[in-house]
């Protein structure tokens, strides 16, 4: 029942507002903001979702659901810094003084009519190869020893004249139409509409800025953040940390003893190196790995690149990293850890997915 906070909530939310104060004296939370906030935490734990009317129910009437949906959507809470509060408990808490940041995107899916829902947009689905309505999130999440936790997050939104010249566009390339006589492309307004990149880059120097003493290790992402503007810019902002994403087998890349060619075609001159590769939780799995300190074209510059396929797998799929002075077996161990950022969005929607 949310009758009464556990002690463990009740300690938690002093804290959390000692943290608030110390970022914005002004950022405090009120008597009953500290009631609201307990009652979301406890009904998340008694009810393993967000469903407003099952925090009335599991509190026996005592707290409305109309109240509760009021203090979280017009309440003025200090949202913004409650996540950073947040984070500084949990570091101060178990002495975390360095990790490895974690970047992903994901998608909640809405119905097909959403005028009331912002930045609702057409997003494909990566499960399923077609497409949904819905939001789109772009996540940071602090990889450690002890834990992994969320440390950031934006909504994404694109272009919406960029998206409709692009539909307009495949539709009359599709009818033979010359590029000549197609429309041209629009300016992309970025001011507005940031790239996912742009909003990655803020919550990174968001996060030097508010946690100075954390250590970052490397910085994870996949294969959208693996152009040499972005790995460039995070590991600028971040002190020189590690910067690993993916490239696409087409890319080209050359060496002082090749002409230039596609990764696929580089890599496919050589046999791989079959070896033992330690993944999550120290388990040991069978992989074939090779790995060159390339120029990359895209990039205008040298990467260390690895091409590394799991037991079972036909092709390869091929990690670039900024530091080139690491251990190829290390960047492909630490880059393992991104499967933690899907466990994070498993746990977020199964929590969400009663919300009501």
């Amino acid at each position: 029942m949310l009758i009464r906070p556990l002690p463990v909530v009740t300690a938690f939310l002093d804290a959390l507002n000692d943290s608030l104060k110390s970022i914005n004296s002004s950022a405090q939370l009120s008597r009953s903001q500290k009631v609201a906030l307990g009652v979301f935490i406890m009904g998340i734990v008694v009810t393993k979702t967000i469903n407003w009317a099952a925090f009335e129910r599991r509190s026996l009437g005592r707290f409305k659901a109309t109240r509760l949906c009021w203090m979280f959507y017009q309440a003025e809470i200090a949202w913004q810094s409650l996540l950073q509060a947040s984070v500084r408990n949990i570091l101060l808490r178990y002495g975390i003084q360095s990790g490895t940041l974690a970047i992903d995107d994901t998608g909640k899916k809405r119905t097909k009519r959403t005028s009331k829902i912002d930045g609702a947009h057409k997003i494909k689905d990566k499960s399923t190869g077609g497409y949904f309505n819905g939001q789109e999130l772009v996540f940071m999440v602090l990889v450690t020893e002890v834990a992994t936790f969320p440390v950031g997050f934006r909504f994404y939104i694109p272009d919406p004249e960029l998206s409709a010249w692009r539909k307009k566009d495949k539709a009359l390339r599709k009818q033979g139409i010359q590029k000549k006589e197609r429309p041209n492309r629009p300016e992309p307004d970025h001011v507005r509409y940031p790239t996912m990149q742009s909003l990655t880059l803020v919550m990174l120097q968001e996060f030097v800025d508010s946690f100075p003493n954390i250590t970052i290790k490397a910085i994870l992402a996949d294969a959208l953040y693996g152009t040499g503007d972005f790995m460039d810019k995070a590991a600028e902002i971040t002190g020189g940390a590690q910067v690993v994403s993916q490239l696409r087998s087409n890319q080209k890349v050359s060496n002082r003893n090749h002409s230039e060619a596609t990764l696929k075609a580089y890599f496919s001159r050589q046999k791989g190196a079959e070896t033992q590769l330690i993944i999550r939780g120290g388990k040991e799995e069978q992989v074939t790995m090779l790995a060159a300190r390339l120029y990359v074209k895209a990039h205008g510059k040298r990467r260390f690149v690895i091409a590394l396929k799991y037991e079972g797998e036909e092709d390869y799929r091929y990690l670039v990293a900024s530091d080139m002075s690491w251990r190829h077996t290390d960047i492909a161990r630490i880059y393992t850890l991104r499967w933690l950022v899907e466990v994070s969005f498993k746990t977020g929607k199964l929590i969400v997915a009663g919300t009501g």
